[in-house]
C-alpha cells in the first residue's frame, strides 16, 4: 500500500486497514485514490497499483462515474452531502465490467490540513441474490433462511415473529424458541421499540412506508443489553394470502470499530500537532523559569523558607517539563530506524544507564536466557525497556529483585519483565495501555500506551499478565532478525 496509508493513520491503523474484511478505499480532494486495501482489491478486481493515483469513479458504472467529479466539487464548494456520514445502498463496478450492489459508508478527515474521504464497502451480491431467491418459492424459502449467513427473522402483519434463523440466534442471542411468537420489538432499543407497533400498522392501513424495500442503517438490541450498529434490508410478500415481513440483517459492530479506530487515529494526529505547538511555546519559557529559579535559590539560606520555596517551584517546572516530553513522544514517535539488534546487550544496557537514578537503585535486575538478533529500532526498543524497568521498580517501591526473562519462538523474540509488586487489579487491567489512565500518585498515564505505540510501530506486541498470587509480568516480543 502506497506510503500515504503508513502516515495518515500510523501503524495500528495499517494493521486495520489491511486486515479488514471489509473493502477500505481513500480519495483526496481530486477524487484520486491513495489507499486501497486487499479487501478493495478482492471486491473490485484490481490490484492497488492499478487504481492508485486514479479517479475514483473508475469502481463506478455510469451514470454514476460521470456525475461524481462535480458531485465532489459541489460538497466541497457547499458543503452539502449526500452520502457523507450515513451508510446507503450504492452501484459499484468491477474490472470485468460486472456491476454489483454495495453498501457504502463515507468519513472525512482533515490529514497535515489534507481533505482525504474514506470510504467502507460491504458487498451486497449474495444478500441480492438471497432475496431473489426468497421470492421464488416457499418450498425453498426454508432451507436458504437456514442456511442463511446473515441474519433473517420473518414477521406476520401483527409484528410476531415466526421465523428466526441460525444467524439471528447469534447476532441477538436469542434462541428460535424463544423469539418465535413475540413482537419483534424485542429486538429494538428505545425508542424504537414503543414505535415499531404504531408503524407497522399505520403501513398497512396507509401504504407509506419509510423502510419496506429499501436497505438502512438502524440499531438492534441483543438478548444482554447491548445496543449494535445493523445494516437492515426489508422485505414483503404473501403467503398462503396472509402478508409477512423478511428482514435482512447485517452486523456492522466490526466497521463501526473500524471506523472509530481511524477516527482515533485521526484525532492522535491532531493531538501531534497540539503537542508540538505546546512544546515550542511553553517549554522554552520554562526552562527560563527553571534557569532563574536556579540563579535566586543561589543567594537564599540553605534550609530557609525561600530556598524550600524555590526548590518546589523548580520541581514543579520539571514535572511539567517531562509531561511535555511524554505527550510529544505519544502523539508523535520518532520513525522507527531498524536494524538489527541484540537484545541481551541492549537491556544490560539500559539497566546500567538506569543503576544510577536513586529511586530504583535499591533494585536487583537479573537477566536470564538469549534471544535471537531482532529487526528493530534500538533507540525506541530502549525507551521501552527504560519505562518498563522503572514501572516494576517503582512497584516494588525501590527494593527488591526484578527479573527479565529473554526468549523466542523462531519469529519472534520475547521480552519479559517481572516484579514482585502488588499486581494490577483485575476491574483495571483492560485500561493500563489507555493513554492518560494511571494509576500512580504523580504520573502522566502515558508510559506504557507510548511504549505500546513504540513496540507495535516495529510489527511486535506487548501484554500485560498479573497472576493472582501478585506481582506484574509484562512481555514483548519483536520480529527476529531473517536473512
Amino acid at each position: 500500500m502506497s506510503g500515504f496509508r503508513t502516515e495518515l493513520a500510523g501503524p495500528l491503523a495499517a494493521v486495520i486497514i489491511q486486515s479488514a474484511v471489509d473493502a477500505i478505499v481513500v480519495i483526496d480532494a481530486q477524487g484520486l485514490i491513495e489507499v486501497f486495501n486487499p479487501a478493495a482489491e478482492r471486491l473490485f478486481g484490481y490490484a492497488e497499483a492499478e487504481v492508485i493515483g486514479h479517479n475514483v469513479s473508475m469502481l463506478m458504472p455510469a451514470p454514476y462515474r460521470d456525475e461524481h467529479d462535480g458531485y465532489l466539487k459541489r460538497y466541497l464548494d457547499e458543503g452539502n452531502a449526500r452520502v457523507i456520514g450515513i451508510g446507503r445502498e450504492v452501484q459499484g463496478l468491477k474490472r470485468d465490467g460486472t456491476m454489483f450492489p454495495l453498501h457504502l459508508s463515507v468519513g472525512e478527515m482533515l490529514v497535515e490540513g489534507q481533505r482525504k474521504f474514506t470510504a467502507i464497502l460491504h458487498d451486497l451480491s449474495s444478500r441480492v441474490e438471497l432475496e431473489n431467491r426468497l421470492r421464488s418459492t416457499e418450498a425453498r424459502w426454508r432451507a436458504i433462511v437456514e442456511a442463511a449467513v446473515d441474519a433473517i427473522i420473518v414477521i406476520d402483519g401483527r409484528g410476531r415473529i415466526e421465523a428466526f434463523n441460525p444467524a439471528a440466534e447469534r447476532l441477538f442471542g436469542y434462541a428460535e424458541d424463544e423469539a418465535v411468537g413475540q413482537n419483534v420489538s424485542l429486538l429494538m432499543p428505545s425508542p424504537y421499540r414503543d414505535e415499531h407497533d404504531s408503524y407497522l400498522e399505520r403501513y398497512q392501513r396507509e401504504g407509506s412506508a419509510r423502510i419496506i424495500g429499501i436497505g438502512r442503517e438502524v440499531t438492534g438490541r441483543r438478548r444482554d443489553g447491548t445496543i449494535i450498529p445493523l445494516h437492515l434490508s426489508v422485505g414483503e410478500m404473501l403467503v398462503a394470502g396472509d402478508r409477512k415481513f423478511v428482514g435482512m440483517l447485517h452486523d456492522l459492530s466490526v466497521r463501526k470499530r473500524i471506523e472509530q479506530q481511524l477516527s482515533e487515529q485521526q484525532s492522535l494526529a491532531k493531538i501531534g500537532e497540539m503537542a508540538a505547538v505546546l512544546a515550542h511555546e511553553i517549554r522554552n519559557p520554562l526552562a527560563g523559569i527553571r534557569g532563574a529559579m536556579q540563579v535566586m535559590g543561589a543567594r537564599y539560606e540553605p534550609g530557609s523558607k525561600e530556598d524550600m520555596v524555590g526548590k518546589e517551584i523548580i520541581a514543579r517546572v520539571d514535572t511539567l517539563s517531562e509531561l511535555m516530553q511524554d505527550l510529544l513522544l505519544y502523539a508523535r514517535p520518532p520513525k522507527a530506524r531498524p536494524a538489527p539488534v541484540d537484545l541481551k546487550r541492549l537491556i544490560l544496557t539500559t539497566v546500567e544507564l538506569l543503576s544510577r537514578d536513586p529511586d530504583v537503585s535499591g533494585v536487583q535486575v537479573k537477566v536470564e536466557g538469549s534471544a535471537p538478533l531482532v529487526h528493530a529500532d534500538p533507540e525506541l526498543l530502549k525507551i521501552v525497556f527504560q519505562n518498563l524497568l522503572i514501572n516494576g521498580a517503582h512497584a516494588m517501591a525501590g527494593r527488591g529483585e526484578l527479573r527479565v526473562q529473554l526468549g523466542g519462538n523462531g519469529q519472534l523474540s520475547s521480552v519479559a519483565f517481572t516484579d514482585h509488586g502488588p499486581g494490577i487489579p483485575a476491574d483495571i487491567l483492560d485500561k493500563i495501555f489507555t493513554p492518560f489512565f494511571t494509576t500512580k500518585v504523580r504520573g502522566t498515564g502515558l508510559g506504557l500506551p507510548t511504549a505500546k505505540r513504540l513496540v507495535e510501530a516495529q510489527g511486535g506486541t506487548i501484554g500485560v499478565e498479573c497472576p493472582p498470587d501478585g506481582g506484574t509480568t509484562v512481555v514483548v516480543h519483536v520480529p527476529v532478525l531473517t536473512a
